[in-house]
């Protein structure tokens, strides 16, 4: 691979634009650009997520998807690319229905809480619902994005369902209960 970035501080972002990957500027408070730093903040939470002992199976689940999120916010920084695939939301929806299966039925609502690394799956969870809204909002701008399909959207959703999942999983790999909400 050959050096990409050799300057990090190019002071072109002064102004309030920022460079797109087909050379054109745009506001920093665009909707692409909300879109793209969402999608980033919910690669760095799976970091952080990652970065904590998991049980290996579990961090195998969801390793692939930051991966899959520098391509997405490639895709979104270059008007036009397109680099997401069907087989990417299959693979979500695999691992989805392959840990599902090993919990106990949801019969109350839970609250973000358990073990640390179940609390910080909540939050990427709750960061991947974000990007997901940023990436629809986005959708919607058919002058912004005229060539954002529904894949981006579709793995955003089933990313923070496996996200939901991943975080009962890993209680339930402590030996620590879900947190369940009681009505006031």
């Amino acid at each position: 691979m050959s050096t990409r970035l050799s300057v990090i501080t190019t002071r072109t972002g002064d102004d309030g634009s920022t460079g797109l990957g087909d050379g054109s500027r745009v506001a920093k408070d665009s909707a692409r650009v909300q879109a793209m730093g969402d999608v980033d903040e919910l690669n760095s939470c799976l970091g952080v997520l990652l970065a904590e002992p998991l049980p290996q199976d579990l961090a195998a689940v969801i390793a692939p998807a930051q991966h899959v999120l520098f391509d997405l916010g490639s895709e979104l920084a270059v008007p036009g690319y397109s680099l997401m695939k069907a087989e990417q939301v299959a693979y979500l929806d695999q691992q989805i229905a392959a840990l599902n299966a090993n919990l106990p039925a949801l019969k109350e609502f839970i609250l973000p809480g358990g073990t640390r690394t179940a609390s910080l799956a909540h939050v990427a969870r709750s960061v991947c619902r974000r990007a997901e809204r940023s990436v629809v909002a986005l959708g919607h701008d058919a002058a912004s994005a005229p060539s954002l399909g529904p894949l981006p959207g579709q793995y955003l959703n089933r990313l923070s369902d496996l996200l939901f999942i991943l975080a009962r999983s890993l209680n339930k790999a402590a030996g620590q209960p879900d947190s369940l909400w009681k009505r006031t």
